[in-house]
């Protein structure tokens, strides 16, 4: 029986990502050991996470500019990291709160200066995003904080907003390489890896060069974008073996056509399922047009009773965690990069015979 992993994440992984990884588990290219057992500090390591930056940067045509730091503690380091990083001119931001994770982001951002909240979509169950124009933001705010991909609610941007010119920083951990973006439209990008990137333990920061250097005095050293530029990523020991997974992930992409094939795979992935979602008379998608995710996609079925069989049955034929998240109920399907289309096609024609079947 075929299985596959709708997890929101930790999340599904290529499997020729986990062959070559299984290859090389015992014996890193013929150096005699594990990736894992070999020092940060050599050069077999350098190369490995040279090699990741350079073949990142490729995908998504990041220009000299802008550092890539490869780190620990999630999104939820980059919660204090940024203001404690960029809140030093007027010590003011402005966060645009579309779920969960972009509240707390502005919540956690209110310890170190002033975070205002532009706009919510909170009062529409957090299923739009929020019209925001330019005039709403501060011209005096350090930064402007946004959530490129909504996890819980299945809910992603359809444009970015014009922010006259005050940098933009983005979590972007459910959505990136999922499809392109211009990473000169950001002073800052976060992700934590577990969705499209690799395994958890890794976060990556994507910042703009002149940010870096200007973090408060209070700033942690470990949050401090400069001790991380200056060393290579390698002030202490980083997590290597996600470096090293992650680095096969991005050769992945590269091989399989790099952003721009693996947007259109999304969209044919998620078009898949939303027209299926639209037609059905006991299928419901969460979110309309034109806030519709192509990384996690939320529905519903008739009642708590369905939804209950649904999930039972579905994970018996082999449809891992289809349950929505623990704060909003209902179903979530989460097609990442590595989802393949025979998962989403097998997703389909099992919904359409649950429904048969009544």
């Amino acid at each position: 029986m075929a299985v596959y992993n709708f997890s929101a994440g930790p999340a599904i992984l290529p499997a020729a990502v986990l062959a070559k990884a299984k290859e090389e588990l015992q014996d890193y290219r013929g150096t005699g050991m594990s990736i894992m057992e070999v020092s940060h500090r050599s050069s077999i390591f350098q190369e490995v996470i040279d090699q990741a930056e350079s073949r990142l940067r490729e995908l998504m045509q990041i220009p000299e500019e802008y550092a890539v730091l490869f780190t620990q503690g999630g999104a939820w380091s980059q919660f204090s990291a940024v203001p404690l990083n960029l809140l030093n001119g007027s010590k003011k931001a402005d966060y645009i709160d579309t779920g969960s994770w972009a509240s707390k982001a502005a919540k956690e951002a209110a310890r170190f200066g002033e975070a205002r909240v532009v706009s919510s979509s909170k009062e529409d169950g957090y299923t739009t995003i929020p019209d925001v124009h330019a005039s709403d933001f501060d011209i005096e705010a350090d930064y402007i904080h946004l959530t490129t991909n909504n996890t819980i609610y299945g809910t992603t941007y359809p444009q970015l907003p014009y922010t006259r010119g005050i940098p933009l920083v983005a979590d972007m951990s459910s959505n990136i390489l999922s499809e392109p973006y211009n990473i000169r439209d950001f002073g800052l990008v976060y992700a934590g890896a577990q969705k499209n990137i690799g395994p958890a333990g890794l976060t990556l920061v994507i910042v703009r060069k002149d940010l870096i250097g200007k973090a408060q005095e209070s700033c942690p050293t470990m949050l401090n974008y400069a001790t991380l530029a200056e060393k290579g990523s390698m002030f202490n020991t980083p997590p290597t073996f996600a470096i090293y997974l992650a680095g096969l992930v991005f050769d992945w992409i590269k091989e399989e056509g790099g952003v721009s094939a693996m947007g259109r795979r999304n969209r044919n992935k998620a078009r898949l399922l939303y027209d299926y979602l639209d037609q059905s008379d006991l299928f419901s998608a969460l979110v309309d047009y034109p806030f519709r995710s192509i990384m996690n996609i939320t529905f519903m079925v008739g009642s708590e009773e369905l939804e209950k069989k649904f999930i039972q049955q579905s994970d018996e034929a082999g449809f891992k965690f289809l349950k929505g998240h623990r704060s909003v109920g209902g179903l979530r399907a989460s097609l990442y990069n590595a989802m393949p289309l025979e998962g989403v096609e097998a997703l389909v024609s099992f919904m359409a015979e649950f429904e048969r079947r009544g």
